[in-house]
């Protein structure tokens, strides 16, 4: 094995270049961050300049940045996918995040292509396909166990293909690219990078005879993806990247949640350094910080490590899809004016500017901002608060509700500041030459920066206080990206050498390091396709591949595909289908599963399998439950109206030229 297949990569997430260039400060090994268009966030694009300026900070340190364009394609939007390709290509970017196979079709750059959590890999079968056409990172499904995760990696090629897992993060209920819920309601594809978040909304759960199972419950929103307890495991399982959720989160999230990993990830680096599989960091440098990370801190609807260590009853965030933030204390006494608590924690302060939050009987989350916050007796934790909203308008607020703070302001202002330092370890050394002195600077990759001085030299008064000094100056790197680890001042020892002589030299030394990492910096290779090409596991296609583009179909005909549906956003599939898979049961989470009830007396033959209604207002969706590979399927159809006007926009951008699909086994073209 080579060092590469014990490299373990942090990859976070960047709404915009200068949130990358803080992720990269605080220890990030990669950076994802959308382009100008194509991206699974549509309201998180970034111009080819600031990515071209984030890819100049994050090579410094040996770091990569990935650009995502992983939504699925019409045709008359691949050449300006290829256009904007290149245009990436020729910006620096290490990788392309993607999700439409119609890419490897077209004219691409020389880019490592990255497979997108939308691809929705699962099995071992399809994980080895993307590998042997040419993927050279996997995303793999959140859903995965880690006797899951250990399949695949045994099905692939460490050398070949970079398994990634989200550790961090929101969770989409679905498995990723496997929802239609907001294109059959909304016409706004979450392929396409629109998501309406239905999974977020509150829903009356109704059985087959009308009865109520759930009120207003949040029944398809998922508590926040949280891994910290199991990135060894995740190591021992095959995985190499570890991703962090969140290109819509703000500089204050990608600092901290980074930060925390960085730290776990640097812990288990150093744990493992004797062993037979000794790990390493993927960049370069060592980062500090002036603040003790904690995920806590960040906005979260509170934490489960989902699938990872099987099913857990746990998972869900039905109450609210909110922040419930952390307990803080109880209600006392709620006046005219201001509201009257005693903390928990007699330790811990209120501030102007706190935000608290509480549940109301119903459950529902009820803001609390605080205007003002004083102490009434602080050694006590008595506190009198007195908030941004009448007190009228807070509902069921009353003496001896609990009360949580979901925003720590003096949190928020540490971050707001400078926060980290990331510096490469050097190694200096100061030596005599014929004319002058020579500074060498060599870094812990390897790389070497020289200058020279000429110079007159003279004896020094005070040898030992000389060397001393001498010594002092060469390491100030100030504000450069390097820490000396240790300066050799043996070759020009016993000279005098004034700090006006040294300081011009160090910089030199320091600028020719720089260029040489630059020089040396190696791009990363393009995967390789499989010849002949390699058949897809399966030879029949239905509207859940999202093929939306000729090349895309492509692509699937020459890997032995014989039937080829459209993309549900091609508006064919107008009858009940499923608009969501998902790993997720309502059932099981409701305590109504049979294997819940199985070994308990009368009680599993009661429970049936029947289906089970979700209402939000008019809308109305079908729950029915696939009970042998456990999973669930959220069953409706598009509405009328979405279909018309997305059939109009469709017909615009095709201009008159229909997509073809194979929807029907071919007699002859695919029959060899």
């Amino acid at each position: 094995m080579s060092l590469q297949d014990f490299q373990l990569e942090l990859l976070a997430p960047a709404r915009t270049a200068d949130i990358g260039i803080e992720a990269v400060n605080h220890g990030a090994d990669a950076v994802y961050i959308g382009g100008p268009g194509f991206g699974a966030r549509s309201s998180a694009d970034n111009s080819v300049a600031d990515i071209a300026r984030l890819v100049q900070h994050a090579h410094r340190f040996n770091s990569r940045i990935f650009v995502t364009m992983n939504t699925i394609l019409r045709d008359d939007e691949l050449e300006g996918a290829r256009k904007q390709a290149w245009q990436l290509y020729e910006a620096g970017v290490d990788a392309l995040i993607v999700q439409d196979m119609g890419l490897l079709q077209i004219d691409m750059p020389p880019l490592q292509l990255h497979a997108s959590t939308q691809t929705d890999i699962r099995t071992p079968e399809k994980a080895r396909f993307l590998q042997d056409v040419g993927l050279s990172q996997i995303v793999l499904a959140r859903e995965l166990t880690i006797e899951q995760i250990a399949a695949i990696r045994a099905a692939t090629d460490l050398a070949r293909c970079t398994l990634e897992f989200f550790v961090h993060g929101a969770l989409c209920v679905a498995y990723s690219g496997q929802c239609y819920i907001s294109a059959a309601h909304t016409g706004r594809s979450a392929n396409r990078g629109e998501c309406s978040q239905a999974c977020r909304l509150p829903y009356q759960v109704v059985d087959s005879k009308g009865r109520f199972v759930a009120h207003d419950k949040h029944v398809l929103s998922m508590k926040d993806n949280n891994q910290s307890a199991n990135l060894a495991a995740l190591v021992d399982a095959g995985i190499r990247s570890f991703k962090i959720e969140g290109r819509y989160k703000d500089m204050g999230y990608v600092k901290n949640i980074t930060a925390h990993y960085r730290k776990l990830l640097d812990q288990l680096i150093e744990d493992r350094q004797d062993s037979d599989a000794p790990l390493a960091r993927s960049s370069s440098g060592r980062t500090t910080f002036t603040f003790e990370p904690d995920p806590d801190q960040n906005f979260n609807r509170e934490f489960t490590d989902y699938f990872v260590n099987g099913r857990q009853e746990t998972i869900g965030a039905f109450d609210s899809p909110k922040n419930p933030g952390q307990p803080i204390g109880y209600v006392t006494k709620v006046n005219a004016e201001s509201v009257e608590l005693e903390l928990t924690d007699r330790t811990k302060a209120l501030s102007n500017g706190d935000g608290l939050c509480y549940y109301d009987l119903q459950k529902e989350l009820v803001g609390l901002a605080i205007n003002r916050a004083e102490a009434i007796n602080a050694a006590k934790g008595l506190w009198r608060v007195f908030p941004k909203d009448p007190i009228a308008g807070l509902k069921d607020l009353r003496k001896g509700v609990e009360v949580n703070r979901n925003r720590d302001v003096n949190w928020t202002r540490v971050l707001e500041k400078k926060s980290s330092e990331r510096r490469i370890g050097v190694w200096m050394q100061l030596a005599r030459t014929t004319d002058g002195l020579a500074l060498t600077v060599t870094d812990e990759d390897g790389f070497v920066g020289t200058a020279q001085a000429t110079m007159a030299l003279e004896p020094a008064k005070d040898a030992a206080a000389a060397e001393k000094s001498v010594r002092e100056n060469i390491v100030k790197l100030g504000t450069t990206i390097f820490e000396a680890i240790d300066a050799d001042t043996t070759r020009a020892s016993g000279l005098f050498v004034p700090a006006s002589a040294l300081n011009p030299l160090r910089r030199d030394a320091v600028a020719a390091l720089e260029a040489a990492r630059a020089a040396g910096f190696v791009r990363l290779e393009p995967g390789t396709p499989v010849q002949p090409p390699v058949p897809y596991p399966e030879d029949s296609l239905t509207y859940l591949a999202n093929v939306f583009n000729q090349a895309a179909r492509d692509f699937y005909a020459a890997h032995g595909v014989k039937v080829i549906a459209p993309a549900y956003e091609a508006v064919q599939e107008l009858g009940e289908v499923s608009l969501m898979i998902t790993k997720h049961c309502v059932r099981f989470s409701l305590s109504l599963c049979p294997k819940q009830a199985k070994g308990v007396t009368g009680v599993q033959g009661q429970v049936k399998a029947e289906p089970l209604q979700l209402i939000n207002g008019k809308e109305k969706l079908t729950l029915r439950f696939d009970c042998k590979p456990c999973e669930m399927h959220v069953v409706g159809r598009m509405k009328t109206s979405v279909a018309n006007q997305s059939r109009k926009e469709l017909a615009d951008a095709a201009q008159g030229v229909p997509l073809k699909f194979y929807a029907k086994r071919p007699t002859q073209e695919f029959g060899h």
